[in-house]
């Protein structure tokens, strides 16, 4: 066989493409991939990454599935605007997202949600609840039962406000914390690439970039009131849902993924022995479930 047999015969990897769009002044950056015509995947990130979050889980989809990951303001490569100038919420999130989504000609679509990720999609869920296909949750709150130990320090300063409980928790973007979010849980930490913490550190270090990450965490209270509604919907419209929860999460423990059991019943529930960021430890387990479960799903 010559060379250029060989390289007909070989699989070829879809291309990922890093683009940006300007949506309320502010430039968004996405990555996307896959056919355009195929079924929409939405892959929403968490704290304290990016769509950087998913630069493995995009390629091993997009052959079958359009793929769009995009970076909320303040993350990964969209705009970061001061945060005394822009209201850094999870509303605000969400319309962003939504925006991407219409411009993009995207009439429904499946959602992966991790973390903050989570109430990202609510967002979406609770204004368009008929255009979601199906659901992959990957430590992503919505029952309050989710919220442990971890939590404390931040349910304080939602108390209040005050600088001094804002102060308090500053050190969840400090680099030790932001290594432990990788490495809490994992067996063998030599499967976890260094390059995580680096690229998220880099990012949370940015002038500016602490107040944005306080203003979010103080944010997130406003999240909590919506978790009923976001069950009724559940109920209501009961799309096919996937979960698999790293199972030793400190942030969001396994407390937070069984009461999905009782609204969703085109669930499959897997628990993985793992930490908070699965795909990373877990990736080679994760990702052929994720592709078999949109397969049986939503996959023409």
């Amino acid at each position: 066989m010559n060379a250029q047999t060989s390289q007909n015969t070989l699989p070829r990897l879809p291309a990922v493409f890093h683009r940006s769009m300007e949506i309320d002044g502010l430039r968004i950056a996405y990555r996307e991939a896959g056919p355009a015509d195929a079924p929409v995947m939405l892959l929403l990130h968490g704290f304290p990454t990016s769509s950087h979050m998913f630069r493995h889980l995009i390629p091993a989809l997009a052959d079958r599935y359009h793929v769009i990951a995009p970076d909320y303001p303040g993350y990964g490569e969209s705009d970061m605007p001061d945060h005394t100038k822009y209201a850094y919420t999870f509303e605000n999130f969400g319309n962003v997202v939504r925006t991407l989504l219409e411009r993009l000609n995207v009439r429904t679509y499946a959602m992966y949600v991790m973390d903050y990720g989570a109430p990202v999609g609510w967002q979406l869920f609770l204004k368009d609840p008929g255009k979601l296909t199906a659901l992959v949750i990957q430590n992503g709150n919505a029952y309050e039962e989710g919220l442990k130990a971890f939590w404390d320090p931040i349910k304080a300063y939602w108390a209040d406000g005050s600088a001094e409980k804002r102060d308090a928790i500053r050190g969840l973007v400090k680099l030790e914390t932001t290594i432990f979010q990788y490495t809490d849980g994992v067996d063998d930490k030599e499967r976890i690439s260094p390059d995580n913490w680096v690229h998220d550190q880099a990012l949370l270090d940015r002038p500016g970039n602490e107040d944005v990450q306080m203003d979010v965490m103080y944010d997130y209270r406003q999240n909590v009131p919506l978790y009923p509604e976001v069950q009724r919907l559940f109920r209501e419209h009961q799309p096919p849902t996937l979960i698999v929860w790293g199972e030793r999460d400190f942030i969001f423990p396994a407390d937070g993924a069984h009461p999905y059991k009782r609204d969703l019943k085109d669930l499959e529930f897997h628990l993985i022995p793992t930490g908070h960021f699965v795909l990373e430890d877990r990736g080679d387990e994760v990702i052929p479930m994720i592709r078999d479960f949109l397969d049986r799903k939503i996959g023409k």
